[in-house]
């Protein structure tokens, strides 16, 4: 029930203190004036503290009104000046600050603002304001204060949560602002405002900032950043943005959007290992490029008009997983319908690429597993199919309606938004080339021997073969490519065939390549197809277009394309890369698309022999069942023959039970004599090799000026009239240019920039050995004395020595064991049959090779008075 309203002043006074502040707003209302409202019941429990008998509380109680004498302090104290006082306040004050009881209210009575303490205090005060802002309280930020200071306590928020707040984000965009302008390396450079400079010279819209730095540096930044990274590079985006404006003021003319990307994250994830663990995290991987999409327009601020009154509504920020759209127009209350803005929408470049896993990563007995990447802005078109990629990104998941339709429950498919891109190709490798490696592979190159020593460091695992050695290396360097008026190619890229008996190391020759050259796919005659080597159609599943997916061919571009069993594939397959091994292209003309693609590779290609093993009687032809119009495409043929030769054998085996000894787990590093192999210093380290060949094949490009035409035009007249006589392999204008092909790999092997005399003798010896290994065995020796001059070029005196008299020592023991039934243990040469020998060849002094390594080492000396060389023959142990 309500009480009857006051009438006088007073006990309207008295009731508005009764009443609450809600209350009274509804009584009193313009100016004074009653409202009729009733008032409140007033509570029966409780006790009044207004009322009208209120002094009572306040009259004297004699029996109350005693203090007890323990706790009076009535004693006299002698007068303490001001000046006292303040100097013993000021004592109190720092023992206070020392151990940390400092507060507010002890500050004295004569506390000094103008005192040294004053601005620690304020700053205390300004953190206090900032961390009540931080954490929603009513107090803001105000500009020019110091945010947070112990960034890492996120007071129980998630770091999504707490990087979202304001004082923590103010905190974040000033220390990264901070890092951006100050960081120096140990030249003194300053390292981001140096590359800011350079990315704004070039019109760019981003660079990239090396998470270990920023580890270093901002160890707090560096733990948000994989845990928020969709916050934390959005906060990265702005400053980056505030810096550049500030240096070009007028930047926002070329770009809106600044990005900064993160690189050299040290963690790196396998396709085949994400998790939900991983949702949402800044997560790095590698994979190769199967499959792009073009580069399509993407709404990233869009506005809509309003059909019916014409109002344009916006902007909405999209989100990658849906579509932001109006619910109605705020001018005309309608609910539609509304059309996209073109000219005031804001687009950005979108492109979605499939990663797979690279072939070398992918576990015993899986098939590899991808992976859908989502490129924006300027990363789009950054890599293409075969491409080898470094990604680091932000692995994320979006609603798949087709998804759950199969699976009958909610799924969501993942994608990796990407933040930065690193294509693993030749340009990389030399961009990544320290002065310090340009100055050694110079160095490297004006060594005289280079030659045979990057052909001795091909494959040194594998012992002898270097003729094989040096096919692969003059592939590996490669020709000059030409297109004269771009109206006719010429291929600059060496093919490459190996045929020969098995066990002689073909397919290790193929993996060893594999390894080393920068771009390399590998493949074999029994699994690849035709569509698998040049490239096939099929018909995307999200927009049901008919696509192209590229072969082991385009993928191979600018690289090595490795078929191993190349004898195997059949004769229709075999023919679909006739056009990608000369005119260095593929043509498709299927489902209505009717394309050329680039397949601008090296075809490096092992083959067995018919029935198994290599037959010298025969003719190549008749030992390879492969057509002539696929051989005339191969520039160097290598013929690997296994004979018994004690010699031979002998060191062969003690090279591979010496390798076996020196590379196993339990015995790594240890120290074996060797004998055998090459010296070790001869050798390359397999790192400096690659760089060598990587940094030759993307800065020298030989020039053909002084070449002896002459010497070409005689050579291939005389090839041509000794095939027609021997009815062997076909010579064509082909050779001509295999010729010059190695001869520009060779100056390039000495990074040359033009191609001299020795590069063409080297070439014309390299062709002519390709040629003459694949004759009959009663041919070959004729052939070899015909061209003598060009075969016996730049090859070691002792070489040649070693050849002849390893042929004497053949014929002799062949001769001894027909006269003996029993084995012999030593043999005996005449000098003046190696004399008479090493006369055809024009040498004369054999003391040399007397002395050389390769004349002991085989077991041969030489007994000086008896004119004769000695031959100890490796003894078998007897079994007991």
């Amino acid at each position: 029930m309500s009480s009857p309203a006051p009438d006088t002043p007073s006990e309207r006074d008295a009731h508005s203190r009764q009443t609450s502040p809600a209350r009274q707003y509804e009584m009193f209302e313009d100016e004074g004036e009653i409202l009729p409202d009733s008032m409140d019941e007033e509570e029966d429990d409780g006790e009044e503290l207004f009322n009208d008998n209120m002094e009572a509380d306040y009259r004297p109680l004699p029996g109350l009104d005693r203090y007890d004498d323990e706790d009076l302090d009535e004693d006299d104290y002698d007068p303490m000046s001001i000046e006292d006082r303040v100097a013993a306040e000021q004592e109190l004050r720092r023992r206070d600050r020392d151990e940390g009881r400092m507060r507010r209210d002890d500050r004295g009575l004569f506390y000094d603002h103008s005192d040294e303490e004053s601005e620690e205090f304020s700053r205390a005060k300004r953190r206090r304001v900032a961390e009540k802002a931080a954490v929603g309280g009513e107090e803001q930020v105000e500009e020019g204060i110091e945010s947070i200071e112990n960034l890492e306590d996120t007071k129980g928020y998630s770091v999504k949560e707490w990087v979202c707040l304001l004082g923590p984000r103010t905190e974040i965009a000033n220390r990264f602002k901070n890092f951006l302008r100050t960081y120096t390396n140990s030249k003194g450079q300053y390292v981001y405002k140096d590359r800011i400079r350079r990315m704004c010279e070039l019109n760019q819209s981003s660079f990239h900032v090396e998470f270990n730095i920023i580890a270093r540096r901002e160890q707090v930044l560096a733990y948000f950043l994989p845990e928020a990274p969709f916050q934390m590079l959005q906060i990265f985006d702005e400053v980056a943005l505030e810096i550049v404006q500030q240096i070009f003021p007028s930047y926002e003319r070329i770009t809106a959007e600044i990005h900064v990307r993160i690189s050299d994250l040290p963690l790196i994830e396998e396709l085949r290992t994400f998790r939900k663990l991983h949702l949402n995290q800044l997560v790095r991987t590698v994979g190769v490029v199967t499959a792009t999409t073009g580069v399509l327009p993407q709404l990233s601020v869009v506005k809509y008009d309003c059909n019916r009154c014409g109002y344009i509504l916006g902007p909405f920020v999209q989100s990658q997983s849906s579509e932001v759209k109006p619910g109605s127009c705020p001018e005309c209350q309608s609910s539609g319908p509304f059309m996209v803005n073109m000219e005031q929408t804001v687009y950005r470049n979108y492109q979605k690429v499939t990663i797979q896993e690279s072939p070398g990563r992918i576990p015993a007995g899986r098939i590899p597993r991808s992976k859908d990447v989502i490129l924006l802005a300027d990363l789009c078109d950054r890599c293409k199919p075969g491409d080898e990629i470094d990604l680091t990104g932000i692995y994320s998941n979006n609603y798949d309606g087709s998804l759950n339709t199969e699976q009958g429950f909610p799924v969501f498919a993942t994608v990796i938004m990407a933040n930065y891109i690193v294509v693993k190709d030749c340009k990389h490798i030399v961009e990544s080339l320290t002065d310090e490696d340009v100055a050694n592979i110079v160095k490297l190159s004006k060594d005289p021997r280079i030659g045979e020593r990057i052909v001795q460091s091909i494959a040194p695992s594998i012992y002898g073969h270097d003729y094989i050695k040096r096919g692969l290396a003059l592939a590996l360097f490669g020709g000059e490519p030409k297109n004269p008026g771009d109206k006719h190619k010429v291929r600059g890229d060496i093919n490459v065939l190996i045929c020969g008996d098995p066990g002689t190391a073909k397919s290790q020759f193929l993996k060893y390549t594999e390894k080393i050259a920068p771009r390399a796919v590998f493949t074999t005659g029994q699994g690849a197809s035709a569509v698998g080597l040049t490239a096939y159609v099929r018909k995307n599943p999200t927009t049901r277009d008919w696509t192209l997916e590229a072969g082991a061919l385009v993928l191979a571009d600018r690289g090595v394309c490795l078929i191993d069993e190349f004898d195997k594939m059949n004769d229709q397959d075999r023919t679909s890369i006739h056009e990608a091994m000369e005119q260095q292209s593929i043509s498709i003309s299927k489902a209505g698309i009717v394309t050329s693609l680039h397949a601008r590779c090296s075809i490096i290609a092992a083959a067995n022999p018919i029935g198994g093993r290599y037959d010298a009687s025969l003719t190549f032809s008749e030992n390879v069942n492969l057509s002539e119009p696929i051989l005339s495409r191969f520039d160097v043929l290598c013929v690997v023959r296994d004979e018994a030769d004690p010699m031979q054998d002998t060191h062969l085996a003690k090279f591979v039970v010496n390798s076996h000894i020196r590379h196993h787990p339990s015995k790594r590093g240890i120290n074996v004599e060797d004998s055998t192999g090459p010296d070790p210093e001869f050798i390359l380290p397999q790192d400096m090799l690659k760089k060598y060949i990587v940094y030759a094949r993307e800065n020298i490009h030989p020039k053909l000026q002084n070449m002896d035409q002459d010497k070409v035009a005689k050579m291939y007249s005389q090839l041509r009239q000794e095939s027609l006589a021997t009815g062997s392999l076909p010579i064509t204008v082909r050779h001509i240019e295999s010729v010059i092909r190695m001869s520009e790999a060779h100056a390039r092997i000495h990074l040359r920039s033009q191609v001299n005399e020795e590069d063409v003798n080297m070439a014309i010896r390299t062709m002519l050995e390709s040629f003459i290994d694949t004759q009959k065995y009663s041919v070959m020796r004729a052939m070899r004395q015909t061209f003598q001059k060009y075969l016996s070029y730049k090859k070691d005196h002792s070489e040649l020595l070693y050849y002849i008299l390893r042929q004497l020592t053949m014929d002799q023991l062949a001769y001894m064991r027909g006269l003996h039934s029993h084995s012999q243990s030593t043999i005996e040469i005449s000098e003046r049959d190696l004399v008479e020998k090493a006369r055809q060849i024009n040498i004369t002094d054999l003391k040399p090779f007397y002395d050389s390594k390769i004349f002991k080492i085989n077991g041969f000396t030489y007994d000086q008075k008896r004119k004769v060389i000695v031959h100890i023959l490796p003894q078998v142990p007897v079994v007991s």
